[in-house]
């Protein structure tokens, strides 16, 4: 496969993956907010930092504004990762690979990208009507998995589909869990009520999960094991990882073996085997924040090295 399809096949499938999570997150966010006075202690500022680009002082601004927030989360074309950029360069890496793609897949994102553009969508998520269009974005995210899990050939498209992802996804579980253990100073012996978590579990569709999982009320620890080591957890980072790794072990049976290849895996082990080989009973308050702040770091040092070896031009 040309390093150019593969390519828009990986983006498409991180941007659809990324927009699904802004989507549950913004949605959460806003359902939460409902119950709670938004202009307490309450606000969008860990949202806003994560999605976009803003100064502090322009966050601060609007962190208050629900209106404001959403505006920047979901229609602003200046926010690189508003909803509207990612399921516009969703729709373009599709567009270039229709060739590779089954019909029903180009038709749920194009019909996504439609739906983002429609003229009133902007008075919709200024009305009561903001749960209901978070809610049907969210649908068509979930119908474009369905739809590709059941039409896509199980091909080497399929294998980068499916890289891009699980790499998105492990990302965006990292990049919310460091968010919200930032929010009690990552002091995990400090105990939290299960509202507090609300945030975390929610966005990653485990918070029902939780609740039927996990029988202890030390949330901090039982938290950080769902999102990080429970082999079971869809959207953990040990389960993942692991499909990264099936999905690289398939890459390299239709390549030669190299040079390249091997240093590609040595890098995701070292990365992969930090998370698998961690004992949750190792983690305090001293060392938590080094140590997501690690995985992350690990995680982009990988991202970077797979882009370069499958991807390049040069």
């Amino acid at each position: 496969m040309l390093s150019r399809i593969a390519d828009s096949l990986f983006w498409l499938n991180r941007y659809m993956e990324r927009a699904d999570s802004l989507l549950r997150v913004a949605s959460t966010h806003y359902i939460l907010s409902l119950d709670k006075d938004v202009n307490g202690s309450l606000t969008w500022k860990p949202v806003l930092e994560m999605y976009t680009a803003l100064p502090p002082e322009l966050i601060a601004n609007i962190e208050h504004d629900t209106i404001a927030s959403l505006k920047k989360l979901l229609t602003d074309p200046d926010n690189s990762n508003s909803l509207r950029n990612l399921v516009g360069r969703a729709r373009e890496n599709a567009r270039g690979v229709q060739d590779h793609i089954t019909k029903e897949v180009w038709e749920e994102v194009n019909a996504m990208y439609h739906l983002m553009n429609q003229q009133t969508l902007n008075k919709m998520l200024q009305s009561y009507e903001v749960v209901e269009v978070l809610e049907l974005f969210i649908k068509h995210c979930v119908q474009y998995t369905g739809v590709t899990d059941i039409t896509m050939s199980r091909g080497s498209g399929w294998i980068f589909m499916n890289l891009g992802k699980y790499i998105e996804r492990s990302l965006s579980t990292i990049t919310l869990t460091r968010k919200q253990y930032e929010q009690i100073g990552y002091c995990i012996d400090d105990p939290q009520d299960i509202m507090h978590w609300r945030y975390l579990l929610q966005p990653l569709s485990g918070y029902e999960t939780h609740l039927k999982q996990y029988r202890t009320a030390n949330y901090n620890y039982n938290v950080l094991h769902q999102v990080l080591f429970n082999e079971e957890f869809p959207h953990s980072m040990v389960y993942s990882l692991g499909r990264v790794d099936r999905h690289l072990e398939e890459t390299f049976k239709r390549n030669p073996r190299s040079e390249e290849n091997a240093a590609l895996m040595r890098c995701f082990g070292r990365l992969d085997s930090k998370v698998r080989y961690t004992d949750l009973e190792t983690l305090n308050n001293d060392n938590l924040q080094p140590y997501l702040n690690g995985l992350r770091s690990d995680l982009l040092s990988f991202i970077g090295q797979f882009s370069q070896h499958f991807f390049s031009y040069s």
